[in-house]
């Protein structure tokens, strides 16, 4: 299985309960893992993480290390046509151009999971079904395009993530 991380899941995991400059081994796993082939971030979302960026912000250095990058990167191009068919159909057909602006970069990521059936898309974000068009959550999108979605705690338990962990 190749797990695919949304931005989210760094951005909460620094933020709350895996801080780069206190929780090390988290990040080191994390860059063993892309090394392993068992996680990636495709571009567009390390873009939206760049993008999100404040002042001494330890995941931004993180994030831009060349090292991390090539560890994690996933090394493919979204096929347009998954693309279009994400937000066509897990979305809305008819969204404005400001709906799609506001959906941001999860489409992509739904798209690269729907390119091989071994991929999960890892997220923060948690099913709310009542919401439409650009406010939908990635668990809805997932379970309408038919893509594995998992919790970043999901991610952790099926990989083996522990403190003391070494290769």
């Amino acid at each position: 299985m190749l797990y695919l991380l949304d931005a989210s899941v760094l951005i909460t995991a620094n933020n709350r309960y895996y801080p780069i400059d206190q929780v090390p081994e988290f990040w080191e796993w994390l860059h063993y893992m892309g090394l392993s082939n068992r996680v990636k971030i495709p571009v567009e979302i390390i873009e939206e993480i760049k993008e999100g960026r404040k002042d001494k912000d330890l995941l931004y250095s993180w994030i831009r290390d060349k090292a991390n990058i090539e560890a994690l990167k996933l090394d493919e191009e979204v096929d347009i046509l998954l693309f279009r068919r994400v937000v066509n159909q897990g979305y809305a057909s008819d969204l404005t151009d400001v709906e799609v602006d506001q959906l941001g970069r999860d489409p992509f990521l739904v798209a690269y999971a729907m390119a091989k059936t071994d991929r999960c898309v890892v997220t923060t974000e948690v099913s709310k079904p009542k919401r439409s068009r650009q406010n939908r959550h990635l668990p809805d999108v997932c379970q309408t395009m038919q893509v594995q979605c998992c919790d970043p705690f999901v991610l952790n338990r099926e990989l083996g993530f522990k403190t003391s962990w070494r290769p």
